[in-house]
This record gives C-alpha cells, structure tokens and sequence, in this order.
C-alpha cells in the first residue's frame, strides 16, 4: 500500500524498528499539537509496545505536564525529551493527563536506554605546526548525539585545539531534530538552520539558532556520497553561514522531511511530509551538496576560505 506512492522513504516499520526512534530513553516521542486556545500541548505521539512508559502506564494521546517536578509549559518537544534522557537504569518522574480531559497521574519509570553513543573523537597534531586539530567521527543522527559531540567538543577544547574537524562521511542521517540541535552548536544566534517547505503550514518554517555558539573555532566538515539528510542539514548550515568549509564529495541528496506515525500494535509508518532547504536556498533533495575542496586544503586556506565567505555576506 505504502509503495503506491512511490516514495521509497515512505515505509513500514515493525515494533523493533520503531525503538530508534526514542530519543527519552523511556520508549515514548513527544509532539507539539495546538489546542482550540491557540497553545501548544506536549502530547505523546508514539509508544514503544511494551517499553518502560507504556509499561508505567502511559498511552498514546497523553500529555506531558512536568518532568521530575519541573513544569513543561513553553518547552519544546525537543527540550522536553532532553529532560527526559539520563543514564542506563536511572528513574525520572513524569506527570502526565490521560487523554484530552482525563485524570492526572505522576509515573516514576526507569530508562532503558537502546542507542549506542554515535560520537568519536581525538585530538591531532598538526604536522609541521604548533597548532592541533580536534576530529570528531558522528556515525549518526541518535538520541546521544548532540550530548555526546558536546562533551568531545569541550574536552577537545580543553587539551588545545585550534581547529574542529566534524567528519560526516557515511552518516545516512537519523533524527533531524538532534542535526537541528547540533548545528545550533556552531551558529550564532539568529542564523539560519534550514528552511522547510511543504503543503502543511505547520512544515513551513525558518528554523533558526536560538543560543549563542558553544564553540567558534574554525571548522572543516568531511562529507561524501553517503552523507545524507540530518548530516547534510548539519553540513548546509555551518557552509552557509561561513562556519565551516566542506571538504571530500557531493552529498547524497535526501531533503525530505518525514514524520512516524504510531499503529496499534507497536508498529509504525513513515510518511513524507515535506522537503528542505539549505540557507542558501539551495534545494538538496535529489540535488546534494557540492564540497568546497576535493581534497584536504591547508589550514591557511580554510582560515582564508572562511574570511573571503564572511566578508561576501557582509558586503
């Protein structure tokens, strides 16, 4: 039914297949749903079949109302899911609302957390320099990704690095929101992340970095034909914004925006709601992104390579 569409990213997903979508750690996604009043609700989306939420308790269509004590109004689902995650076999306490009016109910659960850190890094000297350079390997876009890339980033910092190299070779991508989140850690705020476009209107937005950045050190990304969607929303917008130079071969070329959807019995679908857009208005799906150097420049070409890209943005 699903291949009618044909849309290959349009699929079937088994119960097992949906547990990498819990980026909580206690089995459950969380959407933002606007209410008659015009506010957002955290409302759960999906379940994972017997998983540590639905085992407390929790169902599809609950709203999320607090996190350990600490109120989620004005919250977004993304910040909501970071309360949530903690280390292996830990416990937090959630108050939810049953339904659209029912009872409330606080839940101590216990995580259980599925992904694997997706991050390796280590610090490099540079040859023939006094300088070294921080490599940070992101295999994929995971609930542990942006939590892991920020402590290398900071420990890398910490030992003396002068440079960042992000390497996103082979990365198919993963959560988009958890790419979203890690490119804000190299933007100043305002900048442009992304721009998504679909039929929807809640899909039609100017995703932007809300935080100044957590490090503003030069920055090369390794991408290649298997750098695709989250990886090459990340690569986009560091390139764009003059953060980052782009370095190895065009990108995949997969700029579409899904959404999972929960079935009743644990099982789920993924549709296609929608495509991206880099900050430069270039459409990537289909399309990719073209490297700034084949091979890898000297580091005074990337300081200057960046320069020349700011000083064009300003004039």
């Amino acid at each position: 039914m699903l291949a009618s569409l044909g849309d290959p990213y349009t699929r079937f997903l088994s119960p097992a297949e949906m547990a990498r979508y819990d980026i909580t750690g206690i089995g459950i996604n969380i959407r933002e749903v606007p209410d008659d009043t015009g506010s957002v609700k955290l409302k759960v989306q999906g379940l994972i079949l017997d998983g540590p939420a639905h085992t407390a308790g929790v169902r599809q269509g609950d709203e999320v109302l607090a996190v350990n004590g600490e109120d989620v109004v004005g919250k977004s689902a993304f910040e909501v899911s970071s309360l949530l995650q903690g280390p292996n076999e830990t416990f937090v306490t959630i108050k939810i609302r049953h339904g659209n009016c029912g009872p409330t109910q606080s839940l101590e659960i216990q995580r259980q957390l599925v992904a694997r850190s997706p991050v390796f890094y280590r610090l490099e000297q540079v040859s023939n320099s006094p300088s070294s350079v921080g490599y940070m390997r992101l295999k994929e876009f995971n609930a542990l990704a942006r939590k892991d890339l920020v402590i290398a980033m900071k420990r890398l910092q910490d030992m003396g690095a002068s440079y960042f190299i992000l390497d996103l070779r082979d990365n198919l991508g993963g959560l988009v929101q958890a790419g979203i989140e890690i490119a804000k850690l190299f933007l100043n705020k305002g900048e442009t992340i992304i721009y998504t476009v679909g039929r929807d209107p809640q899909y039609q937005k100017n995703v932007v970095a809300d935080t100044a950045p957590l490090v503003t050190l030069p920055v090369v990304v390794l991408v290649n034909n298997r750098t695709a969607s989250a990886s090459e929303i990340v690569a986009s917008a560091l390139h764009d914004n003059c953060r980052a130079v782009l370095v190895g071969e065009r990108t995949f070329g997969k700029g579409l925006i899904q959404s999972v959807f929960e079935l009743r019995d644990g099982s789920g679908v993924v549709v296609t709601v929608g495509q991206y857009v880099t900050p430069n208005h270039l459409d990537i799906n289909g399309n990719g992104i073209e490297p700034d150097f084949r091979n890898f420049p000297g580091w005074s070409d990337v300081s200057q390579h960046l320069l020349k890209c700011n000083l064009h943005q300003q004039g």
